[in-house]
């Protein structure tokens, strides 16, 4: 089965090293996404980066607590994105957000749609 529409995707940069609660920020991040019923979120991390406030950040032998950039791309409608980026005030601190506008082809099993209708 073949879905098309518009949609919202925000790719949020994060440090790697951002912690809450203990946890790796982007994967705070991510389980929010999912908690809320997104469409689709999926984090990934740089091999270099830097931010306005931040020196050129590389790959280092030893990886732990290396400041990696992380990107997390999420992907749904308009008012979903907003209650998602609503949900993380407070969490997000520093880094950036990037809103686009995008047409989504979303492929899912025939059977989907039969498990999905009324």
């Amino acid at each position: 089965m073949r879905i098309e529409g518009q949609a919202v995707r925000a790719t949020i940069f994060v440090d790697g090293a951002d912690q809450w609660h203990h946890r790796p920020l982007y994967a705070e991040i991510v389980h929010r996404a999912h908690k809320l019923g997104l469409a689709g979120a999926t984090a990934l991390r740089g091999i270099e980066g830097f931010t306005a406030t931040s020196p050129v950040h590389t790959p280092h032998p030893f990886p732990f607590g290396t400041h990696l950039p992380v990107v997390i791309v999420v992907v749904d409608s308009r008012p979903q994105i907003a209650a998602f980026l609503d949900s993380l005030e407070g969490v997000l601190t520093k880094g950036a957000v990037v809103l686009d506008d995008v047409e989504v082809i979303r492929y899912l099993p025939d059977s989907y749609g039969a498990r999905q209708a009324p």
